[in-house]
């Protein structure tokens, strides 16, 4: 997913990456704390329409993902124990992505060391049944975090240079996905560059600029 030139370091190395910002929107129910991701530039949104989230029944994410096939052996074994006390390290937010008539869910996994997003997955819930549900994204990739813009999956992933600390990655993909006949297709992606300038400026390399 990296783009730009931006090669990625340590994709093995799950433990040492950071993890994605989560975009925010409208109808949505986060259980959580999350923070925003600016929307794509130049997005024209063409999403189902919402699904009100004021009555949504919280969900067993982490039973829920131990269940699923889908989901990777070291993204489980993140999960079989809390990082303190009851608290997994796993972060839940209900929002309308499918067009389904209840809210579809998103959940994001990550190191509890660290915060590192190693997996996030989109849960619809199952038509015709009372309980169930399927899974209709996943993505396991080192620093994914996915939330919801708009009323659309929004996955960003951060980037690392060779060289890059573990606190400061060269930049952020994000992706952005629309729900078409039955499945997630991505339709926008851009690719953010950060600013290597320190919070005390820039140092000269050559003595030149400087006062005496």
């Amino acid at each position: 997913m990296t783009k730009g030139g931006a090669a990625t370091a340590g994709v093995a190395a799950v433990g040492l990456l950071l993890a994605g910002c989560n975009p925010g929107g409208e109808g949505v129910r986060s259980e959580g704390s999350a923070s925003s991701t600016p929307a794509p530039k130049g997005a024209v949104s063409n999403a189902p329409s919402p699904t009100s989230t004021a009555g949504y029944k919280k969900i067993d994410a982490v039973q829920l993902m131990k269940d699923d096939p889908k989901v990777g052996a070291d993204v489980k074994k993140s999960l079989y124990k809390p990082c303190a006390a009851d608290e997994y390290p796993v972060e839940v937010t209900y929002a309308s992505l499918t067009g389904s008539k209840s809210p579809d869910v998103i959940v994001n996994v990550m190191t509890c060391a660290d915060s590192v997003g190693i997996g996030s997955y989109v849960y619809r819930k199952r038509s015709g049944a009372k309980h169930g549900y399927d899974n209709v994204y996943a993505n396991e990739q080192p620093s994914v975090y996915a939330g919801v813009n708009k009323g659309e999956l929004e996955v960003s992933k951060q980037t690392y240079a060779t060289g890059d600390k573990v606190c400061c990655p060269s930049g952020e993909d994000v992706l952005t996905y629309r729900w078409r006949s039955g499945h997630f297709t991505q339709y926008d992606s851009y690719h953010t560059d950060y600013s290597k300038t320190t919070v005390d400026g820039p140092k000269p390399t050559d003595g030149t600029g400087s006062e005496d």
